[in-house]
């Protein structure tokens, strides 16, 4: 169905929003042999090029960072504060293990007042992000040899199965990565009707910063997203509120709260799926955005641009959850929509 071991690598290599450059080699590894071309821009995202038929361009995009932190501070006594890179719940902070990457890559743990010294007051309030600290259990001295004001900090925490899910950090979205570099391998014997740009795009988590350079750079005629998208099927949820469900198949993106998808792609893509009997469902993210809202904006013109998106549940934690089946039917979703994108007519009503 899918390749577990290379998805738990693809979650275990660092990449907070500006340092990609370890995942960034990581992948290109892993994809050089299935492209015509490939190259890094200037701000950092990874560009494969799978020559086509023709000179339009569809760009694929899928962003390598993930929700990270960044050393701001270290006491006398070799504690460590820091700053968020990327949009983090406090309360998922407790009791946590992170990766420090300086000199040498250092485990620390999340810490924060113990409750039980905590008046009534401050038992009844959620901790505040900045009262929380990463305590390495090494005396200053120790510290001040390998950690710097300015290095990075990435969650610790393997991936596991669990029956039909995979469980672990960072499947924001290197579950996408993945997806991308699998439907490259995929169809490296296979003529594509379009030159197709497979972007793995820098800083999505903190304002979608690689994807409007990338775009702007490529000039897109067509543009597909890759990201993760809110599965809220759990118990304490409405059923309108749920947004997607896991094993629910491949999620065709109408809208999240910076884009409008092109009405022709969603079009195309929900043909596509169920001509070739992949199994899909349809996502409206009222909240939250994505690089989509940059390759459809920052192209001359506009690009017909649109999103598949993998159904997650407890996103931003370290406990993110996808259905293996709902990845191998964005994989086929995508497939299909790259092999036929010239068979649509894609002219405006």
């Amino acid at each position: 169905m899918i390749d577990v071991k290379l998805l738990d690598k693809t979650t275990q290599v660092p990449g907070a929003p500006g340092y990609e450059y370890k995942v960034r080699a990581f992948i290109t590894e892993q994809i050089k042999s299935f492209v015509d071309e490939i190259y890094t821009d200037p701000m950092g995202n990874l560009i494969a090029i799978k020559r086509g038929k023709s000179d339009k361009k569809l760009m694929i995009a899928a962003h390598m960072d993930e929700i990270s932190f960044i050393v701001s501070h270290i006491d006398e006594n070799g504690f460590l504060r820091f700053q968020p890179l990327g949009g983090f719940d406090p309360k998922t902070l407790t009791a946590q293990r992170v990766i420090i990457h300086g000199k040498k890559d250092i485990i620390g743990v999340m810490g924060c007042k113990p409750i039980h010294i905590m008046t009534p007051e401050e038992r009844s309030k959620p901790v505040k992000l900045d009262e929380y600290f990463i305590d390495t259990g090494l005396s200053a001295k120790e510290v001040n040899k390998s950690i710097s004001v300015g290095d990075t900090i990435t969650r610790e925490r393997t991936l596991i199965e669990m029956g039909d899910m995979v469980n672990a950090k960072s499947l924001d979205n290197r579950v996408c990565v993945y997806l991308l570099m699998e439907a490259l391998r995929e169809l490296k014997k296979t003529k594509v009707p379009h030159d197709v740009y497979a972007v793995f795009t820098v800083q999505e988590e903190v304002g979608i910063r690689g994807a409007k350079a990338a775009t702007l750079g490529i000039n897109p005629d067509f543009a597909i997203n890759l990201d993760v998208t809110l599965a809220c099927d759990v118990p304490g949820t409405q059923k309108h509120e749920t947004i997607t469900d896991l094993g629910g198949g491949a999620a065709i993106k109408i809208l999240d709260g910076m884009t409008i998808c092109d009405y022709r792609m969603v079009d195309f893509m929900k043909k596509t799926a169920k001509k070739k009997k992949i199994k899909h469902q349809l996502e409206i993210l009222p909240k939250g955005g994505t690089d989509t809202a940059a390759l459809q904006q920052m192209a001359a013109g506009g690009s017909i641009a649109g999103g598949i998106s993998v159904p997650c549940r407890y996103l931003h934690q370290v406990i993110e959850m996808t259905h293996k089946q709902d990845v191998r039917d964005c994989i086929d979703l995508l497939k299909e929509c790259i092999k036929n994108m010239d068979t649509y007519n894609w002219k405006h009503k």
